[in-house]
């Protein structure tokens, strides 16, 4: 059964992406497939689709959906950031796109029973990748209150990380937290019910958000794929990056402007002794937002940031 998936931001995706027929294609993030499934289309039976994601329900859908397209489309249970030891594989030289969209499917949030919801009761797992050893319940059940307390703020930002902390540690001294209801109870009751009530998101989306990283180290995949940019890209190839919170979109932007090689002499030096040449162009200069309609149509795009560049 394929499930159904609305893609975050398609047409400016496509638009930066501007598939061709005949062209070599990465979506690293398959999640329901939309974003893939319109590439697909432009690309056509001579093209090539190179499709990847951690979540083994997410393959699944991706070979249902593609099983009678004409395209080559090769699928991988793997992590973006195995893209460079795909590509090898595969014998492709480069890719003249890629994109990775970054965070939680429609169908992971609603459906996966993996306790990703605040909003329902399900084992707190939060694994992307089932096949990984460590759980959401692992980390809440293992780690120090100073160790919750700076996870909590580091990944989540999370200004009540202390008391969230405390409140866990209380909590888990008479039995263990393993359901995502139960964890979302707790960090409610941990936050002060007027800064509760000033905020425009859920209590404990903070929490959940800085979990899942650590769950499914995404920070260090996002870092480990960012370094690789270079080798992936053809001349001309483009890559889209969708973020969904700040520490994710800080790291594509710098890397962005790192790629971009601008020169880091003093402004008085006649000439340029630095020797940093531009590898990319960024085609974004500031992240790119989903427009009001598209809000109101995908409210999980809400807080979706893209950026995307060019290599020269």
């Amino acid at each position: 059964m394929v499930f159904t998936h609305v893609p975050a931001m398609l047409d400016e995706v496509l638009a930066y992406l501007n598939p061709g027929k005949g062209e070599v294609f990465a979506d690293g993030t398959l999640g329901g497939a939309g974003h893939a499934g319109a590439i697909v289309e432009r690309i056509g039976p001579s093209g090539v689709l190179i499709g990847v994601d951690q979540d083994i329900n997410a393959i699944r859908n991706a070979r249902e959906k593609f099983k009678d397209t004409k395209t080559r489309v090769r699928l991988y249970h793997d992590n973006f950031s195995a893209l460079p030891a795909i590509m090898e594989d595969e014998g492709i030289d480069g890719f003249d796109g890629i994109l990775i969209d970054i965070g939680l499917s429609q169908h992971q949030l609603a459906e996966s029973g993996r306790g990703f919801s605040f909003m329902k009761d399900e084992p707190l797992d939060m694994r992307m990748d089932t096949r990984n050893p460590e759980t959401a319940a692992d980390l809440v059940a293992t780690l120090t209150e100073k160790e919750l307390a700076d996870l909590f703020f580091t990944l989540g930002e999370e200004k009540f990380s202390r008391q969230v902390a405390r409140a866990i540690c209380r909590v888990r001294e008479a039995a263990p937290i393993l359901s995502s209801r139960e964890l979302s109870d707790i960090v409610v009751s941990a936050i002060p019910k007027k800064a509760a009530a000033q905020q425009k998101i859920h209590p404990a989306t903070r929490v959940f958000q800085a979990l899942r990283i650590r769950v499914n180290d995404e920070l260090g995949n996002l870092r480990r794929f960012l370094e690789s940019v270079e080798s992936l890209l053809s001349p001309g190839g483009r890559l889209c990056v969708l973020a969904f919170h700040s520490l994710e979109d800080r790291m594509v932007k710098d890397k962005f402007r790192d790629l971009e090689g601008r020169c880091t002499c003093p402004s008085g030096f006649p000439v340029c002794v630095c020797g940093r040449k531009p590898v990319i162009r960024i085609l974004s200069r500031k992240a790119v937002r989903p427009s009001e309609e598209e809000v109101l149509r995908n409210p999980m795009a809400r807080s979706t940031r893209l950026r995307a560049c060019e290599k020269l």
